[in-house]
């Protein structure tokens, strides 16, 4: 049986989303897997064994030059002659949808209730009932297992294995790191500034921390914050990454402290201790373990209409996020 999930962005969801991996071949290991994504964020899917092939598609490019989506159409249309037994959108928005349908008629996705654009689920024959408030892990894994008819409890998730891979880094990553200290990398910026930590309250942080510290950033506007913080701490910046090098420092980080976004999510998706800060979006982003905690700022948070103007996340006071990142730091003694 031949299967495409439609997962197009963004980083972070699409990490969340490659947990359900894993345990789809577990329990039926026949499947042949395809994954369809924003070519930008296809770098993440790469090296995946559970994967076939990766699909990619330039949507995006379509916002500033709709000319395109004559060649976008056809290049779904090329991937549909794979002749798909099904399709599963985990995505829920409708050009996703749309993507889905193109691909075959066999459509599984999330019922209208579930998603942020319920017509989507118009294009879907299979729906998937799941609370849009739930745990995003958990959604994720509902829509990827139930139309397989693979029926997992989300407890499954603490018993997954490291699912980013990676090929050997083009940066030598090895003289950033060292064997005698914690190595903590530090996530910095997001899409959006209410969800990132104000760089004063983060240099509070950084000046507590112990051992070699990095930051990372992907943007002109990261890396001002980036010089702004080590010109002020010991704190060191690494050089910009590709998304497989960027897989390989999460690898091999003692810790990962973050703003809610995709770089710090793949600690998690790693098996790597993180701390990840949240404002206007809420913790149910995120799997809690005991080496994977969150901070949360007191604003309420509605996951329907998310408030890009809430900067609440200068109300988490820096000792409350060292106390934590020491906890775990604690719990892994080098």
């Amino acid at each position: 049986m031949r299967i495409a999930i439609v997962k197009l962005s963004a980083l972070g969801d699409i990490v969340h989303a490659m947990a359900g991996l894993q345990f789809i071949k577990a329990a039926r290991p026949e499947l042949e897997i395809d994954w369809v994504v924003e070519q930008g964020f296809a770098e993440i899917l790469a090296e995946n064994p559970h994967l076939r092939r990766i699909l990619p598609v330039n949507l995006k490019s379509l916002k500033s030059n709709k000319r395109l989506l004559g060649k976008e159409l056809a290049r779904v249309r090329s991937y549909a002659a794979e002749n798909y037994d099904l399709v599963i959108d985990a995505q829920g928005l409708l050009k996703s949808a749309i993507v889905a349908r193109l691909l075959s008629p066999h459509c599984a996705g999330f019922d209208r209730r579930s998603i942020r654009e319920p017509a989507a689920a118009w294009f879907y024959r299979n729906r998937v009932s799941c609370d849009y408030a739930g745990n995003t892990l958990e959604r994720n894994l509902a829509v990827l297992t139930q139309p397989l008819g693979i029926r997992l409890a989300p407890e499954a998730l603490m018993r997954k294995q490291a699912y980013l891979f990676f090929r050997p880094p083009a940066a030598d990553l090895a003289a950033y790191f060292n064997a005698r200290q914690f190595n903590i990398v530090l996530v910095i910026g997001s899409t959006w500034p209410s969800r990132n930590y104000p760089l004063d309250l983060y240099l509070r942080v950084i000046q507590g921390l112990p051992g070699n510290k990095w930051i990372c950033w992907g943007s002109s506007g990261e890396w001002r914050g980036a010089q702004w913080l080590s010109e002020r701490s010991d704190a060191q910046i690494l050089p910009r990454l590709n998304l497989n090098d960027l897989k390989a420092v999460m690898a091999g980080a003692d810790l990962v402290i973050g703003n809610d976004t995709g770089p710090t999510h793949m600690a998690w998706a790693l098996n790597r201790p993180s701390l990840t800060l949240f404002g206007p979006t809420p913790v149910s982003r995120i799997w809690l373990t005991e080496d994977n905690l969150a901070l949360k700022s007191p604003s309420p948070v509605n996951p329907r209409r998310l408030n890009k103007n809430d900067f609440s996340l200068n109300r988490i006071a820096p000792a409350q996020v060292l106390e934590h990142a020491l906890f775990l730091l604690g719990r892994n003694p080098r």
